[in-house]
């Protein structure tokens, strides 16, 4: 067997430092077997986690557009916010309440440590909100129990159960208030599964948690630190060993420090999660919290309701890229400028294709190629699917041309101006179509004084005779090789307007084509005819006559 890494050089890093995680046994996982049915319950944590990892955090004014934003888009479940670590957030979480800006069907979170008087402070914080979920947590990692705060694993869970106890004490000190209770392991994918779990179980037998008082354990990964599979076992291994299991929401709390926090929510979900909390686009700590827009969409692309609206995507992501002051990469997944658009001459050929087939109808399915999704559902026209630059092709131009200026162009007349537009491309970077349609019109359309240079009005069956006369004028000979009419709105395009006719010349191996545009047939092809006669007057001008093949 070869070895593909033979070729490769020692980096030189200091790789030993640091240890491979340590397998979890689980030989009868079932995650790989199941199929995802339906979407999780989702949960924002931008206002809190998400705003805690900003250069620049929310002002209040960012902070309702954000919120306004997440309850327009479906969210049943906003953090929004950590009261207790700052006065803004308290302010913010005050506001939401006292201005009853909290939907009947949303359910607002706040968190707080677990530390004395400060889960008190909370509850007083949410004091008039219909429905709150009260998340206590405490860290549990082995790093964490040694360096930060130099407790046994003993002294870590009576640390969690002095917490949860007074949780539950509280959960019905409000009146009017619904509280539903959620506990967290911090660094649950740092702490050895059966502590976790041991933990867990103690918080679930001090609750003794009823279906319908929707109790929550969260198992956080705060640092990502292994593979998605690896993550997918623990939390099935989870699933099974959760006391109560029946009666709680096990959720989710991805971050992205190896670049898999979607991977890894997709599998754990297989793996029996209910809950996802995360962030629109992925802000967060370090690398990011897990992008619940991508999570989303992927289910959406597999034919599964997602539950929340993205029919708004390019607007979402604005407003995001507002309250965050953050911009989101062109080439995030789903939302990105380009993420819907191609460049390369054979992926726009078959986007074409693609589309024209859905156009007839032939297609009961979305299946086009390189494109996973109808960009329409989530905002965007089919405008952007396809930029020019010098790496495109004719399916591409021809595309645009079709689109964006009504112009169904013949195959060849496709080759041909593709040659001319990469050639004029050459350096310029990216295309618009408002210049593809200036290069167009300058190369091939007749000037409007051509008719008065005695082209006029010329039937499909005179067309032959009329060019040989025309070229004659100029000293020229030739052919009529092909000869394209096409009616007004011809393709339903938003440019299209009056006739077009598309005429091609052969003079020898020398090939011309020509356009003309009218509001009458036998104008338009009048029109096409001489502008081939003068882009082939041109080619021999440029040229000479020496016969030689070019574009």
């Amino acid at each position: 067997m070869v070895n593909p890494t033979s070729s490769q050089r020692p980096s030189g890093m200091p790789f030993h430092k640091y240890q491979r995680y340590e397998k979890f046994p689980l030989p009868d996982r079932r995650w790989p077997d199941r199929m995802p049915e339906r979407a999780p319950l989702w949960a924002s944590v931008d206002l809190r986690d998400g705003n805690q990892a900003l250069i620049d955090p929310m002002d209040m004014e960012r902070k309702w557009a954000m919120y306004r934003l997440l309850v327009r888009m479906g969210f049943k479940e906003i953090e929004v916010g950590f009261p207790l670590s700052s006065q803004a957030d308290w302010d913010f979480t005050r506001a939401v309440i006292e201005r009853d800006a909290i939907p009947d069907d949303v359910t607002i979170q706040v968190m707080s440590p677990i530390r004395d008087g400060m889960i008190e402070e909370t509850v007083r914080s949410v004091r008039g909100a219909p429905r709150v979920i009260l998340q206590v947590y405490n860290p549990t990692s082995t790093a964490q129990r040694r360096v930060v705060f130099g407790m046994s694993r003993e002294e870590v869970k009576r640390l969690a159960l002095v917490g949860a106890e007074r949780a539950l004490k509280l959960r019905d000190s409000l009146p009017g208030t619904e509280i539903y209770l959620q506990y967290g392991t911090e660094s649950f994918t740092q702490t050895e599964p059966e502590f976790a779990l041991e933990v867990c179980n103690a918080v679930l037998d001090l609750w003794r948690p009823e279906p319908a008082e929707q109790v929550r354990i969260v198992l956080p990964s705060t640092v990502e630190c292994y593979p998605p599979h690896e993550f997918a076992d623990r939390i099935e291994w989870m699933h099974r060993n959760l006391a109560y299991r029946d009666a709680i929401i096990l959720s989710l709390h991805q971050h992205n420090d190896r670049g898999s926090a979607i991977a890894s929510a997709e599998l754990a979900l297989l793996a029996g999660a209910d809950r996802v909390e995360g962030t629109l686009f992925g802000n967060g700590e370090r690398a990011g919290n897990v992008d619940l827009v991508t999570l989303a969409m992927n289910l959406y692309s597999q034919g599964i309701d997602p539950q929340l609206d993205l029919s708004f995507l390019d607007e979402a992501r604005q407003i995001v890229e507002y309250c965050n002051r953050l911009p989101v990469p062109p080439r995030q997944p789903w939302a990105g400028d380009f993420v819907h658009t191609s460049f390369a001459g054979s992926h726009q050929d078959a986007i074409s294709k693609g589309l024209a087939e859905r156009e007839a109808g032939t297609s009961r399915c979305w299946d086009v190629p390189y494109l996973p999704i109808d960009p329409r559902d989530v905002g965007r026209d089919y405008q952007a699917l396809i930029r020019i630059n010098q790496q495109s092709g004719k399916g591409g131009i021809a595309y645009l041309m079709r689109q964006e200026h009504g112009y169904v162009l013949p195959r060849r007349l496709q080759i041909e101006l593709a040659a001319l537009v990469q050639e004029r491309a050459e350096g310029a970077g990216e295309i618009t179509p408002e210049q593809l349609r200036e290069w167009f019109t300058a190369e091939y359309v007749a000037d409007a004084g051509d008719a008065r240079e005695g082209a006029g009005a010329v039937s499909e069956e005179a067309a032959p005779g009329a060019l040989a006369a025309l070229l004659a004028e100029r000293g020229l000979a030739g052919t009529l090789r092909d000869l394209v009419v096409q009616q007004p709105d011809d393709g339903a395009a938003r440019g299209a307007a009056g006739w077009k006719a598309y005429a091609e010349v052969a003079d020898g191996p020398r090939v011309r084509w020509g356009v003309g545009e009218g509001t009458a047939r036998d104008e338009a092809v009048g029109r096409a005819l001489r502008s081939a006669v003068r882009r082939m007057a041109a080619a021999h001008t440029v040229n000479g006559s020496t016969g030689s093949k070019e574009r």
